[in-house]
Protein backbone atom coordinates (compact mmCIF):
# COMPACT_ATOMS: atom_id res chain seq x y z
CA UNK A 1 0.00 0.00 0.00
CA UNK A 2 1.69 3.21 -1.11
CA UNK A 3 0.00 5.90 1.23
CA UNK A 4 -0.05 9.58 0.16
CA UNK A 5 -1.62 13.05 0.38
CA UNK A 6 -2.32 14.90 -2.59
CA UNK A 7 -3.37 19.03 -2.93
CA UNK A 8 -4.18 21.20 -6.09
CA UNK A 9 -1.87 24.21 -5.62
CA UNK A 10 -4.45 27.53 -7.00
CA UNK A 11 -2.11 27.85 -10.58
CA UNK A 12 -3.78 24.18 -11.13
CA UNK A 13 -0.43 22.13 -10.32
CA UNK A 14 -1.51 19.31 -8.68
CA UNK A 15 0.92 17.76 -5.54
CA UNK A 16 1.24 14.12 -4.77
CA UNK A 17 3.34 13.64 -1.44
CA UNK A 18 4.11 10.28 -0.52
CA UNK A 19 6.28 9.76 3.08
CA UNK A 20 9.16 7.06 3.07
CA UNK A 21 11.27 7.78 6.00
CA UNK A 22 13.23 4.24 5.77
CA UNK A 23 15.66 6.29 2.78
CA UNK A 24 17.64 9.17 2.65
CA UNK A 25 16.35 10.02 -0.79
CA UNK A 26 13.77 12.10 -2.35
CA UNK A 27 12.12 11.07 -5.63
CA UNK A 28 11.21 14.13 -7.63
CA UNK A 29 8.39 13.53 -10.62
CA UNK A 30 6.63 16.13 -13.11
CA UNK A 31 4.67 14.46 -15.22
CA UNK A 32 3.26 16.72 -17.86
CA UNK A 33 -0.18 15.69 -20.08
CA UNK A 34 1.03 15.88 -23.39
CA UNK A 35 1.80 13.46 -25.58
CA UNK A 36 2.27 12.94 -29.40
CA UNK A 37 -1.18 12.56 -29.63
CA UNK A 38 -1.66 16.30 -28.79
CA UNK A 39 0.65 17.04 -32.14
CA UNK A 40 -0.74 18.15 -35.31
CA UNK A 41 -0.24 15.69 -38.42
CA UNK A 42 1.73 18.30 -40.45
CA UNK A 43 3.99 19.07 -37.28
CA UNK A 44 4.65 15.56 -35.48
CA UNK A 45 7.26 15.13 -32.79
CA UNK A 46 7.14 17.70 -30.92
CA UNK A 47 6.31 16.50 -27.56
CA UNK A 48 9.54 14.11 -27.38
CA UNK A 49 11.73 17.05 -29.09
CA UNK A 50 10.76 18.83 -26.01
CA UNK A 51 11.85 16.13 -23.87
CA UNK A 52 15.47 16.91 -25.00
CA UNK A 53 14.66 20.83 -25.26
CA UNK A 54 13.84 20.64 -21.85
CA UNK A 55 17.63 19.75 -20.88
CA UNK A 56 18.71 22.88 -22.77
CA UNK A 57 18.92 25.16 -19.28
CA UNK A 58 16.85 28.19 -18.68
CA UNK A 59 17.11 31.53 -19.19
CA UNK A 60 18.80 31.52 -14.96
CA UNK A 61 20.29 28.19 -15.56
CA UNK A 62 22.31 27.46 -18.27
CA UNK A 63 23.12 23.62 -17.86
CA UNK A 64 20.17 21.80 -16.00
CA UNK A 65 22.68 18.76 -14.80
CA UNK A 66 25.02 20.59 -13.51
CA UNK A 67 23.68 22.03 -9.85
CA UNK A 68 21.84 18.27 -9.52
CA UNK A 69 25.03 16.52 -10.30
CA UNK A 70 26.53 18.91 -7.16
CA UNK A 71 23.43 17.88 -5.63
CA UNK A 72 24.42 13.87 -5.76
CA UNK A 73 21.79 13.72 -8.09
CA UNK A 74 20.69 12.27 -11.27
CA UNK A 75 17.45 12.74 -13.50
CA UNK A 76 16.37 11.36 -16.60
CA UNK A 77 13.31 11.70 -18.38
CA UNK A 78 11.05 9.72 -21.34
CA UNK A 79 7.76 11.03 -24.18
CA UNK A 80 4.55 8.81 -24.97
CA UNK A 81 1.72 8.70 -26.54
CA UNK A 82 -0.17 10.54 -23.83
CA UNK A 83 2.17 12.25 -21.41
CA UNK A 84 5.94 13.40 -20.62
CA UNK A 85 7.85 12.32 -17.65
CA UNK A 86 10.94 14.36 -15.86
CA UNK A 87 12.26 13.25 -12.69
CA UNK A 88 15.40 13.64 -10.46
CA UNK A 89 16.77 11.46 -7.37
CA UNK A 90 18.68 12.47 -5.05
CA UNK A 91 19.80 12.86 -1.13
CA UNK A 92 16.49 14.35 0.07
CA UNK A 93 18.16 17.21 2.22
CA UNK A 94 19.07 18.60 -1.14
CA UNK A 95 15.47 18.25 -2.62
CA UNK A 96 15.06 22.03 -3.14
CA UNK A 97 17.74 22.08 -5.71
CA UNK A 98 15.58 19.73 -7.69
CA UNK A 99 12.56 21.78 -7.24
CA UNK A 100 14.56 24.95 -8.38
CA UNK A 101 15.51 23.41 -11.59
CA UNK A 102 12.17 22.09 -12.32
CA UNK A 103 10.34 25.07 -11.27
CA UNK A 104 12.77 27.56 -13.27
CA UNK A 105 12.51 25.82 -16.34
CA UNK A 106 8.72 25.66 -16.19
CA UNK A 107 8.75 29.31 -15.55
CA UNK A 108 11.58 30.29 -17.67
CA UNK A 109 13.16 27.41 -20.54
CA UNK A 110 15.26 28.96 -22.83
CA UNK A 111 14.45 29.54 -26.28
CA UNK A 112 17.41 30.03 -28.19
CA UNK A 113 18.03 28.98 -32.46
CA UNK A 114 21.15 27.73 -31.53
CA UNK A 115 20.21 25.44 -28.78
CA UNK A 116 17.00 24.52 -30.61
CA UNK A 117 18.90 23.13 -33.69
CA UNK A 118 21.21 21.63 -31.50
CA UNK A 119 18.19 19.08 -29.87
CA UNK A 120 17.28 19.06 -33.31
CA UNK A 121 20.11 17.35 -34.52
CA UNK A 122 19.70 15.04 -31.89
CA UNK A 123 16.42 13.87 -32.44
CA UNK A 124 17.19 13.29 -36.07
CA UNK A 125 19.96 11.24 -35.51
CA UNK A 126 18.06 9.22 -33.14
CA UNK A 127 15.68 8.43 -35.57
CA UNK A 128 17.83 7.67 -38.36
CA UNK A 129 19.38 5.41 -36.15
CA UNK A 130 15.89 3.34 -35.03
CA UNK A 131 13.80 4.13 -37.82
CA UNK A 132 15.60 4.52 -41.24
CA UNK A 133 19.22 2.85 -40.40
CA UNK A 134 18.12 -0.15 -38.36
CA UNK A 135 16.50 -3.32 -39.73
CA UNK A 136 12.50 -3.30 -39.58
CA UNK A 137 13.06 0.34 -38.18
CA UNK A 138 10.14 0.85 -40.01
CA UNK A 139 7.91 -1.74 -38.88
CA UNK A 140 6.38 0.80 -36.09
CA UNK A 141 5.36 3.68 -38.46
CA UNK A 142 3.88 1.41 -41.25
CA UNK A 143 2.07 -1.00 -38.25
CA UNK A 144 0.27 1.87 -36.26
CA UNK A 145 -0.08 3.97 -39.90
CA UNK A 146 -2.08 0.61 -40.94
CA UNK A 147 -4.14 0.29 -37.53
CA UNK A 148 -5.44 4.31 -37.12
CA UNK A 149 -7.02 6.00 -39.77
CA UNK A 150 -8.14 9.29 -38.28
CA UNK A 151 -6.38 9.25 -34.75
CA UNK A 152 -3.18 11.06 -33.74
CA UNK A 153 -1.46 7.41 -32.57
CA UNK A 154 -1.12 6.78 -36.20
CA UNK A 155 2.23 8.09 -36.09
CA UNK A 156 5.12 7.09 -33.67
CA UNK A 157 6.35 9.45 -30.15
CA UNK A 158 9.40 10.56 -32.59
CA UNK A 159 7.67 11.79 -35.34
CA UNK A 160 5.90 10.44 -38.94
CA UNK A 161 8.99 11.81 -40.50
CA UNK A 162 12.69 13.86 -40.41
CA UNK A 163 10.93 16.67 -42.02
CA UNK A 164 8.87 17.59 -39.58
CA UNK A 165 11.28 17.65 -37.11
CA UNK A 166 13.80 19.77 -39.10
CA UNK A 167 10.93 22.42 -40.07
CA UNK A 168 9.84 23.19 -36.68
CA UNK A 169 10.48 26.93 -35.81
CA UNK A 170 11.44 28.78 -32.66
CA UNK A 171 7.80 30.60 -32.86
CA UNK A 172 6.25 27.18 -32.84
CA UNK A 173 8.26 25.35 -30.38
CA UNK A 174 7.33 28.63 -28.14
CA UNK A 175 3.35 28.37 -28.61
CA UNK A 176 3.52 24.56 -27.85
CA UNK A 177 5.82 25.28 -24.91
CA UNK A 178 3.21 27.53 -23.27
CA UNK A 179 0.18 25.42 -24.04
CA UNK A 180 1.11 22.50 -22.35
CA UNK A 181 4.04 22.75 -20.33
CA UNK A 182 2.28 24.81 -17.32
CA UNK A 183 1.40 24.04 -13.99
CA UNK A 184 -2.02 23.45 -15.07
CA UNK A 185 -1.34 20.80 -17.17
CA UNK A 186 1.02 19.00 -14.87
CA UNK A 187 1.48 16.31 -11.91
CA UNK A 188 4.20 16.94 -9.76
CA UNK A 189 4.53 14.05 -6.89
CA UNK A 190 7.48 13.70 -4.34
CA UNK A 191 8.23 10.64 -2.37
CA UNK A 192 10.92 10.23 0.09
CA UNK A 193 11.43 11.65 4.26
CA UNK A 194 9.15 14.11 4.20
CA UNK A 195 5.81 14.74 5.78
CA UNK A 196 3.01 16.17 3.17
CA UNK A 197 2.84 19.40 4.72
CA UNK A 198 6.39 20.15 4.30
CA UNK A 199 5.98 19.26 0.15
CA UNK A 200 3.21 21.32 0.01
CA UNK A 201 4.72 24.03 1.45
CA UNK A 202 7.83 23.24 -0.58
CA UNK A 203 5.84 22.92 -3.89
CA UNK A 204 4.44 26.49 -3.02
CA UNK A 205 7.54 28.15 -2.50
CA UNK A 206 8.95 26.70 -5.84
CA UNK A 207 6.04 26.42 -8.24
CA UNK A 208 2.84 28.96 -6.66
CA UNK A 209 4.10 32.00 -8.64
CA UNK A 210 4.02 30.23 -12.30
CA UNK A 211 1.27 31.69 -14.01
CA UNK A 212 -1.06 29.14 -15.05
CA UNK A 213 -1.91 29.05 -18.81
CA UNK A 214 -5.17 28.36 -20.81
CA UNK A 215 -6.70 25.16 -20.11
CA UNK A 216 -5.72 22.81 -22.64
CA UNK A 217 -8.56 21.79 -24.68
CA UNK A 218 -8.11 18.06 -26.87
CA UNK A 219 -10.61 17.99 -29.58
CA UNK A 220 -8.76 14.41 -30.20
CA UNK A 221 -10.93 13.34 -33.37
CA UNK A 222 -12.38 9.82 -32.63
CA UNK A 223 -10.69 6.72 -34.12
CA UNK A 224 -13.84 5.03 -36.53
CA UNK A 225 -14.82 1.06 -35.80
CA UNK A 226 -12.42 -1.38 -37.57
CA UNK A 227 -14.64 -3.53 -39.91
CA UNK A 228 -12.25 -5.27 -41.79
CA UNK A 229 -8.93 -6.95 -41.57
CA UNK A 230 -6.21 -4.85 -42.79
CA UNK A 231 -2.75 -6.21 -44.56
CA UNK A 232 0.12 -4.81 -45.91
CA UNK A 233 3.34 -6.28 -47.29
CA UNK A 234 6.96 -4.73 -47.19
CA UNK A 235 10.17 -6.00 -48.67
CA UNK A 236 13.69 -4.65 -47.48
CA UNK A 237 16.68 -6.17 -46.92
CA UNK A 238 16.97 -7.63 -43.46
CA UNK A 239 17.95 -10.89 -41.74
CA UNK A 240 14.65 -13.48 -42.18
CA UNK A 241 11.39 -12.66 -42.80
CA UNK A 242 8.66 -11.29 -40.21
CA UNK A 243 5.14 -11.05 -38.93
CA UNK A 244 3.40 -8.27 -36.99
CA UNK A 245 0.11 -8.13 -36.25
CA UNK A 246 -1.92 -5.31 -34.40
CA UNK A 247 -5.66 -6.08 -32.90
CA UNK A 248 -7.77 -3.18 -31.67
CA UNK A 249 -7.98 -3.53 -27.94
CA UNK A 250 -9.69 -1.10 -24.78
CA UNK A 251 -8.08 2.02 -23.52
CA UNK A 252 -5.61 1.47 -20.82
CA UNK A 253 -8.41 2.89 -18.10
CA UNK A 254 -11.42 0.11 -19.06
CA UNK A 255 -11.88 -2.54 -17.26
CA UNK A 256 -11.49 -5.02 -20.08
CA UNK A 257 -7.68 -3.78 -19.66
CA UNK A 258 -6.48 -6.10 -16.82
CA UNK A 259 -7.71 -9.40 -18.73
CA UNK A 260 -6.33 -8.22 -21.92
CA UNK A 261 -3.14 -7.99 -20.12
CA UNK A 262 -3.34 -11.11 -18.13
CA UNK A 263 -3.62 -12.75 -22.21
CA UNK A 264 -0.64 -11.15 -22.93
CA UNK A 265 1.36 -13.21 -20.35
CA UNK A 266 -0.26 -16.53 -21.24
CA UNK A 267 0.55 -15.72 -24.63
CA UNK A 268 4.49 -14.55 -24.00
CA UNK A 269 5.82 -13.74 -20.86
CA UNK A 270 8.74 -16.41 -20.23
CA UNK A 271 9.27 -19.76 -21.89
CA UNK A 272 6.35 -21.22 -20.74
CA UNK A 273 4.20 -18.96 -21.91
CA UNK A 274 2.11 -20.27 -24.95
CA UNK A 275 3.45 -18.82 -28.16
CA UNK A 276 6.93 -19.55 -26.91
CA UNK A 277 6.18 -23.11 -26.05
CA UNK A 278 4.23 -24.03 -29.66
CA UNK A 279 5.60 -22.00 -31.99
CA UNK A 280 9.32 -21.82 -30.87
CA UNK A 281 9.87 -24.98 -28.96
CA UNK A 282 8.05 -27.53 -30.79
CA UNK A 283 6.96 -26.46 -33.97
CA UNK A 284 10.22 -24.13 -34.38
CA UNK A 285 8.47 -22.16 -37.18
CA UNK A 286 9.66 -18.53 -35.18
CA UNK A 287 13.11 -17.80 -33.98
CA UNK A 288 10.84 -15.46 -31.59
CA UNK A 289 7.86 -14.33 -30.92
CA UNK A 290 6.37 -11.96 -28.44
CA UNK A 291 3.45 -10.30 -27.54
CA UNK A 292 2.80 -6.32 -25.77
CA UNK A 293 0.11 -3.82 -25.23
CA UNK A 294 0.35 -0.12 -26.00
CA UNK A 295 -1.20 0.78 -23.21
CA UNK A 296 -2.61 4.18 -23.80
CA UNK A 297 -5.21 6.07 -22.52
CA UNK A 298 -7.50 6.15 -26.16
CA UNK A 299 -7.94 2.85 -27.80
CA UNK A 300 -4.63 0.79 -27.78
CA UNK A 301 -3.60 -2.50 -29.82
CA UNK A 302 -2.82 -5.75 -28.58
CA UNK A 303 0.67 -6.75 -30.76
CA UNK A 304 1.76 -10.18 -31.60
CA UNK A 305 5.43 -10.17 -33.80
CA UNK A 306 7.73 -12.81 -34.84
CA UNK A 307 10.47 -13.32 -36.45
CA UNK A 308 10.09 -16.52 -39.31
CA UNK A 309 12.27 -19.68 -39.35
CA UNK A 310 13.49 -20.34 -42.61
CA UNK A 311 11.34 -22.89 -44.80
CA UNK A 312 8.20 -21.56 -42.97
CA UNK A 313 5.56 -19.53 -44.97
CA UNK A 314 4.12 -16.09 -44.41
CA UNK A 315 0.60 -18.05 -44.41
CA UNK A 316 1.78 -20.71 -42.73
CA UNK A 317 3.28 -18.23 -39.65
CA UNK A 318 0.24 -16.52 -39.61
CA UNK A 319 -2.20 -19.48 -39.05
CA UNK A 320 -0.15 -20.59 -36.73
CA UNK A 321 -0.35 -17.57 -34.19
CA UNK A 322 -4.08 -17.43 -35.00
CA UNK A 323 -4.47 -21.19 -34.20
CA UNK A 324 -2.63 -20.49 -30.70
CA UNK A 325 -4.91 -17.29 -30.05
CA UNK A 326 -8.39 -19.33 -31.05
CA UNK A 327 -7.29 -21.49 -28.13
CA UNK A 328 -7.58 -18.69 -25.74
CA UNK A 329 -11.65 -17.92 -26.88
CA UNK A 330 -12.83 -21.62 -26.98
CA UNK A 331 -11.03 -23.59 -24.40
CA UNK A 332 -10.89 -22.15 -20.66
CA UNK A 333 -8.06 -21.31 -19.19
CA UNK A 334 -6.97 -23.71 -16.37
CA UNK A 335 -7.13 -21.98 -12.92
CA UNK A 336 -3.63 -23.06 -12.18
CA UNK A 337 -2.14 -21.68 -15.60
CA UNK A 338 -4.04 -18.61 -14.62
CA UNK A 339 -2.49 -18.13 -10.92
CA UNK A 340 0.85 -18.24 -12.29
CA UNK A 341 0.39 -14.93 -14.63
CA UNK A 342 -1.28 -13.70 -12.14
CA UNK A 343 1.41 -14.22 -9.30
CA UNK A 344 3.79 -13.00 -11.67
CA UNK A 345 2.15 -9.97 -12.43
CA UNK A 346 1.43 -9.10 -8.51
CA UNK A 347 5.17 -9.59 -7.90
CA UNK A 348 5.75 -7.29 -10.51
CA UNK A 349 4.16 -4.95 -8.43
CA UNK A 350 4.95 -5.60 -5.27
CA UNK A 351 8.51 -5.78 -6.63
CA UNK A 352 8.23 -2.00 -8.42
CA UNK A 353 6.67 -0.54 -5.49
CA UNK A 354 10.59 -1.29 -3.64
CA UNK A 355 11.88 1.67 -5.49
CA UNK A 356 10.97 4.87 -4.28
CA UNK A 357 11.28 6.65 -7.38
CA UNK A 358 8.83 3.91 -8.99
CA UNK A 359 6.23 5.07 -6.41
CA UNK A 360 6.43 8.87 -7.30
CA UNK A 361 6.42 7.58 -10.92
CA UNK A 362 3.41 5.52 -10.52
CA UNK A 363 1.68 8.05 -8.13
CA UNK A 364 1.61 10.80 -10.62
CA UNK A 365 0.34 7.92 -13.56
CA UNK A 366 -2.45 7.23 -11.59
CA UNK A 367 -3.60 10.46 -11.24
CA UNK A 368 -3.13 11.44 -14.98
CA UNK A 369 -4.99 8.22 -15.39
CA UNK A 370 -7.91 9.74 -13.12
CA UNK A 371 -7.65 7.99 -9.90
CA UNK A 372 -3.57 7.99 -7.80
CA UNK A 373 -5.11 5.71 -5.45
CA UNK A 374 -5.40 3.33 -8.79
CA UNK A 375 -1.79 2.39 -8.01
CA UNK A 376 -3.18 0.50 -4.95
CA UNK A 377 -6.20 -1.28 -6.74
CA UNK A 378 -4.21 -3.17 -9.60
CA UNK A 379 -3.53 -6.01 -8.05
CA UNK A 380 -6.88 -7.30 -6.68
CA UNK A 381 -8.62 -5.98 -10.45
CA UNK A 382 -5.84 -8.50 -11.73
CA UNK A 383 -6.86 -10.83 -9.50
CA UNK A 384 -10.27 -10.93 -9.77
CA UNK A 385 -10.13 -11.83 -13.43
CA UNK A 386 -12.06 -14.93 -14.30
CA UNK A 387 -11.37 -17.51 -16.87
CA UNK A 388 -14.59 -17.09 -18.04
CA UNK A 389 -13.24 -13.06 -18.74
CA UNK A 390 -10.06 -14.23 -20.55
CA UNK A 391 -11.99 -16.15 -22.99
CA UNK A 392 -14.69 -12.70 -23.43
CA UNK A 393 -11.76 -10.81 -23.77
CA UNK A 394 -10.05 -13.12 -26.28
CA UNK A 395 -13.16 -13.20 -28.87
CA UNK A 396 -12.97 -9.48 -28.71
CA UNK A 397 -9.35 -8.74 -28.91
CA UNK A 398 -8.44 -11.98 -32.11
CA UNK A 399 -11.51 -11.32 -34.05
CA UNK A 400 -10.02 -11.00 -37.67
CA UNK A 401 -11.90 -7.73 -38.43
CA UNK A 402 -10.17 -5.29 -35.88
CA UNK A 403 -6.19 -6.91 -36.75
CA UNK A 404 -4.09 -5.20 -38.58
CA UNK A 405 -1.09 -7.11 -40.05
CA UNK A 406 2.19 -6.32 -41.77
CA UNK A 407 4.26 -9.64 -43.54
CA UNK A 408 7.81 -8.02 -43.92
CA UNK A 409 9.54 -9.84 -46.39
CA UNK A 410 13.34 -10.30 -46.25
CA UNK A 411 14.84 -9.23 -49.91
CA UNK A 412 17.00 -11.99 -51.09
Amino acid sequence: MIHFELTTLPNGLRVIAHEDNTTGMAAVNILYKVGSRDEHEDHTGFAHLFEHFMFEGSVNIPHFDTPLQYAGGENNAFTTTDFTNYYELLPSKNIETALWLESDRMLSLAFDDALLEVQKNVVMEEFKEYYINQPYGDVWHRLVGLSYQVHPYRWPVIGKSLEHIAQVKLQEAKDFFYKYYRPNNAILSIAGPLRAPEVFQLAEKWFGDISPGQPVERNIPAEPPQTEPRFLEVRAKVPVNAIYKAYKMCARTDTGFYAADLIRDLLSNGESSRLYQQLVKEKKMFSIISAYLTETVDEGLFVIEGKISDGVSMDDADRAITSVTDTLIHDAVSDRELAKVKNKIESYITFSEVNILNRAMNLAYYDMLGDPDGVNKEAEKYKAVTSMQIQEASARIFSPKVCSTIYYFAEK
